[in-house]
């Protein structure tokens, strides 16, 4: 089986977090940002991940393949979900810092989906429109961005850590830990010890790339 996946995209983490979990053989193949179309001749549509299976057809929708490839053997380990409305509150609060924190950052990393010219000025003009600032406007902003988001990751006193669980993960957990990743990439972020300790444990469990080293 084959991934293919954008390193940024907090769906695409989902998908790869279970790759790594179940170690399974399966091809990860980062896709150029802009290249729309090498998407819609696989699955329809301009979405992220997919997955190509064994008889070589594809499928999308990061849920649908985090079960598809957690059931592939027969021995399901994800654990249902029990947080879902929690998260969803929680990520409400904070995405509106967390967007325009990332964005720009996002192209100044080096993620293999940017690899050209063409792919950065293709995610620049759509999360511009998305942001409704320019990218330089969203990063200059960055303190008081940071201070929001800051504050929302010091409520998040009801994680659960993989520890405390047997080391299981759950479908909160597939839902929760991509956004939490993705926030290594921007300097300043003050993780409260809990939440870098999910994140980290996490992180063991799956194999997923933290970004830390190359925070902006």
């Amino acid at each position: 089986m084959k991934l293919f996946v954008f390193d940024h995209c907090p769906f695409c983490i989902k998908a790869t977090m279970l790759v790594g979990l179940k170690k399974m053989p399966v091809t990860l193949e980062t896709i150029q940002n802009h290249d729309v179309q090498a998407r819609i001749a696989k699955v329809g549509s301009n979405s992220v991940p997919i997955l190509q299976k064994d008889d070589g057809s594809h499928m999308a929708e990061s849920l649908d393949i985090v079960r598809y490839l957690d059931q592939y053997d027969g021995q399901p380990v994800l654990a249902a979900a029990t947080q879902s409305d929690a998260i969803q509150a929680w990520e409400q609060q904070a995405y509106p810092a967390i967007l325009p924190l990332l964005f720009p950052r996002t192209i100044m990393a080096d993620f293999p989906e940017f690899a050209s010219d063409e792919a950065k000025q293709w995610f620049r003009q759509n999360k511009t429109a998305m942001l409704g600032m320019s990218f330089e406007s969203a990063f200059d902003n960055s303190t008081v961005y940071l201070q929001h988001l800051n504050n929302q990751l010091a409520q998040l006193t009801w994680l659960s850590l993989p520890s405390q669980r047997d080391q299981q993960l759950s479908y909160d957990d597939i839902n929760l830990y991509p956004t939490l990743r993705n926030l290594t990439l921007i300097k300043g972020v003050q993780f409260p010890a809990l939440v870098r300790q999910y994140i980290e444990e996490v992180t063991a469990l799956t194999g997923v790339r933290l970004l830390d080293d190359v925070a902006v």
